[in-house]
């Protein structure tokens, strides 16, 4: 029978393999040729007025034709696709932290909207949108009687 001499350190090891190999799943790489994906959630802000809700979204680098908006009464779907512009001779030459590819975004509402009459607008990679609140979502004044005691 072989003595094996224990090692405490190989353990640690391995548990800092464990999380290097987590933290590269999560985090973006910054070679062109090892990943190939877009952001896979644009930034999102989302701001209640009275009448309305603005949302806006950063996507950059993207033409306003390939931008798919779908709005339904309690949320707004976003799709896009970025398309790298890089040729096969620069991609060997060169070193890019770009992400090119698709993206999905579906962002719920905190009230309902009126769907059929979102404006989009498209302005210096930024997504504008304006979503009018639906008639019973506003904020109406309302008028209460008082009448009668509390026992």
């Amino acid at each position: 029978m072989a003595i094996v001499r224990y090692n405490p350190w190989s353990e640690l090891d391995s548990v800092q393999r464990q999380i290097n190999r987590m933290f590269n799943e999560v985090l973006p790489t910054t070679n062109i040729t090892e990943s190939n994906t877009f952001f896979k959630y644009p930034a999102a802000e989302l701001i209640e007025a009275e009448e309305y809700l603005t949302l806006k979204l950063e996507v950059p680098g993207i033409n306003s034709e390939d931008i798919e908006i779908e709005a339904t009464a309690k949320s707004i779907s976003i799709k896009g696709d970025r398309q790298s512009q890089v040729t096969e001779e620069q991609q060997n030459k060169t070193q890019s932290e770009f992400r090119y590819g698709s993206f999905h975004r579906v962002i719920s509402l905190p009230v309902r909207i009126q769907n059929t009459q979102v404006k989009a607008e498209y302005q210096d990679g930024i997504l504008h949108l304006t979503l009018p609140k639906a008639d019973e979502e506003k904020n109406k004044v309302v008028k209460v009687n008082l009448s009668g005691e509390l026992n």
